[in-house]
């Protein structure tokens, strides 16, 4: 096994390394997420922390990693005398973006257990990492499914393990880690609420601590354990810190000043529940524990609130993860009082505790104080991007005035407020990614039926299985009542449940759509589909065209709020190469269709159908469109035309792309012909 990088050796990522100790101190705190950007050492602090954990007392033999003094009564490998064990370092243990339900929380021997009624259990990982980590890299591209029963292992304390009426169950307590890159996708905002602490990292952009950061990669690629043994002081003493910080714990004191200052932090934030409070109490006391004090500060408060609160404060998927610093001192002061502490939270000093002066790259990872600069301190914000803008070229308006030669494009108008759409779905029956959309068979549904299983059985079909086993009782020699049951009798259940897709989005930004109320209510309408696109788990790109050419504004992702920020800056102005426009999505649609052949396709084409520039456009618009009704691909048309003289161009595009169209009003899921609609693709031409 390779030496793992020493975690006092990280440079910088102060609230990073802060939360990481906090939950060593204290599993109760709830875990931590970190979101940022790739290469800002995430994974790496992670790793390190394991080094760190105590040992742990576990009984010999028990798979299950019970404590010698006090075993869990429902130990599947019990009942264990309560006496001496043995010790071992807490495990950390990994859990794959693309494992299976059975890897995870483990899976029953389903043939023994019918036959012999026995409970074959083999662990999955939660019992791997009972009184150790959990760490799940990506943790925004793991399966929902997989998700939920992690979380809520990680709230019970246990996992369960449901076959056929058989059950097991074991305990599961350990510290929840998840890492992610935001530009891949967010998590649901109940799974984030359920995540103790959430931190953001960004590498630094201080020349000085990135040579810091370059010069210890290197020297520890080149000698491992060298480099690890120089770290090893500092190691031992930040473990001695976690122990005594840990036997301090339940001699701290939250009074009714800071407790009341968590109150009212919380519900000067508008979070949802209580979860947010007793998580804020929970990061508060473990601060003064860490901090070596029996008494919890506005201090304590103020850094429980910076690591506890920004991801619970987001009203929709959209809203960036942060928190108002100014407000939270200012709630902080009001509320302070009664505690001698200092409640704006905002001098530079760390006065709080008698502790020396934490050193940002040494052992203290930050301390108490929450850190004024550094790698999380940096530009961040997203809002320097800058669209290349090209002089737009003349096309008449709606009004029938065309602007002057040479004029620029109109600048981005923001979308008007989104609304609930109608589902949208791909006809037919997949067998993608599961999601919230269309049909599919997937592994979690209703069942369909049965059939002999490809590999493990993870779904067993009881009544196929006893239907099969039947007739060959007596050639068995079965003599009592239990069932004599062969490999060649296990049946798969078959289960039908919903896909994610990949929607596609072909968005008119020329002069026609330029009117600045039309555009507005055009952006609505792409940002309702983005919401419901994120609700149904699907990946999302933007392809734009205007002038004379089509671009992919945004190629497939599964980061959702990308889209949307993509959107919000889109610019129009100039002709309408609706063919350009089509032949880029084709493109796209291709090459995703050779990436992720089990992910179908929902192309929604946002125009009022014109076409303009160059040689026959409307031809070519037509050709283009005949290209997606030959291959299959599910299309609906959104017809952005207004006023009243309709042309009813959206309407022959979406015959020609052998799809559907509807209007802005009918778009809406409120509206008369709200029902759900599926978009017809060949399958209509077909009947």
């Amino acid at each position: 096994m390779s030496t793992p990088f020493p975690f006092t050796a990280v440079v910088g990522q102060d609230d990073l390394r802060l939360a990481l100790l906090l939950n060593a101190v204290s599993p109760a705190v709830g875990g931590v997420l970190v979101r940022g950007e790739k290469g800002t050492a995430k994974s790496t602090a992670v790793r390190a922390l394991s080094a760190l954990m105590p040992e742990v007392d576990v009984v010999a033999g028990c798979r299950f990693s019970c404590a010698p003094a006090a075993p869990d009564p429902a130990c599947p490998d019990g009942p264990h005398e309560v006496g001496a064990g043995v010790q071992r370092p807490a495990r950390m243990v990994e859990l794959p973006v693309g494992a299976s339900e059975d890897r995870l929380v483990g899976a029953l021997d389903i043939e023994r257990a019918l036959a012999e009624g026995v409970k074959a259990f083999e662990p999955g990982l939660l019992a791997d990492a009972h009184r150790g980590i959990l760490y799940v890299d990506e943790v925004n591209l793991l399966h929902d499914h997989l998700v939920d029963l992690l979380l809520d292992a990680a709230a019970m304390g246990a996992s369960y393990v449901e076959r056929e009426g058989v059950s097991v169950r074991h305990a599961a307590r350990f510290l929840l880690v998840g890492t992610m890159n935001p530009e891949e996708g967010e998590l649901r905002p109940q799974l984030l609420d359920r995540f103790g602490l959430t931190v953001e990292v960004a590498a630094s952009r201080e020349p000085d601590q990135r040579v810091e950061v370059v010069r210890r990669r290197l020297a520890y690629d080149d000698d491992p354990d060298g480099f690890a043994g120089r770290w090893a002081d500092e190691e031992t003493s930040v473990r001695a810190r976690i122990v005594a910080a840990r036997k301090l714990l339940p001699s701290v004191v939250l009074g009714d000043g800071p407790l009341r200052q968590i109150a009212a932090t919380c519900a000067a934030f508008e979070v949802d529940g209580m979860r947010a409070d007793i998580v804020m109490a929970r990061t508060a006391t473990t601060l003064a524990a860490w901090a070596g004090r029996t008494e919890v500060i506005a201090e304590d408060v103020r850094q429980a609130a910076l690591l506890a609160l920004p991801h619970r404060r987001r009203r929709n998927p959209f809203d960036a993860p942060g928190l108002d610093e100014d407000k939270l001192d200012e709630t902080l002061e009001e509320f302070g009082g009664g505690d001698g502490s200092n409640g704006s939270g905002g001098s530079d000093d760390s006065g709080d505790s008698g502790d020396e002066d934490p050193d940002p790259d040494g052992p203290d990872g930050g301390g108490a104080q929450p850190p004024q600069e550094g790698p999380d301190g940096g530009n961040d914000d997203g809002s320097g991007e800058s669209s290349g803008e090209v002089p737009a070229q003349g096309e008449p308006s709606e009004s029938g005035q065309a602007p002057s030669p040479g004029a620029g494009e109109q600048a981005p108008v923001r979308a008007a407020e989104p609304f609930r759409t109608k589902v949208l779905s791909v006809p037919g029956l997949g067998e993608g990614a599961a999601g919230r959309r269309s049909r599919a068979r997937t592994e979690h549904g209703r069942t369909t039926g049965a059939r002999r299983p490809q590999g493990a059985l993870t779904k067993l079909h009881l009544a196929a299985t006893v239907q099969a086993a039947a007739p060959h009782q007596r050639a068995r020699g079965r003599s009592g009542p239990g069932l004599v049951v062969r490999r060649d009798d296990l049946r798969q259940a078959t289960r039908e449940g919903r896909e994610g897709n990949l929607v596609l989005f072909v968005v008119d930004a020329s002069g026609s759509m330029a009117a600045r109320q039309r555009m507005s209510a055009v952006k609505g309408a792409v940002l309702s589909l983005l919401l419901d696109a994120y609700q149904r788990r699907d990946k999302v790109g933007l392809v734009t065209f205007r002038g004379s050419t089509g671009e992919v504004a945004l190629p497939p992702t599964s980061s959702v709020d990308a889209a949307a920020v993509r959107l919000e800056s889109l610019p129009t102005g100039g002709r309408t190469p609706l063919a350009a426009g089509l032949l880029r999505a084709h493109d796209v649609l291709r090459v995703e269709r050779l990436r992720d052949p089990a992910r179908r396709a929902l192309m929604v084409v946002v125009t009022d159908g014109r076409a303009t520039g160059g040689p026959e456009p409307v031809n070519l618009a037509g050709r283009a469109a005949r290209l997606f009704a030959a291959d299959g691909v599910a299309s609906v048309v959104v017809d952005c035309e207004s006023g009243p003289v309709r042309l009813g161009l959206a309407g022959q595009l979406a015959d020609e792309l052998g799809g559907t169209a509807v209007t802005l009003d009918e778009l809406r899921a409120d509206s008369i012909a709200g029902l759900v609609r599926d978009v017809q693709g060949n399958s209509r031409r077909a009947a």
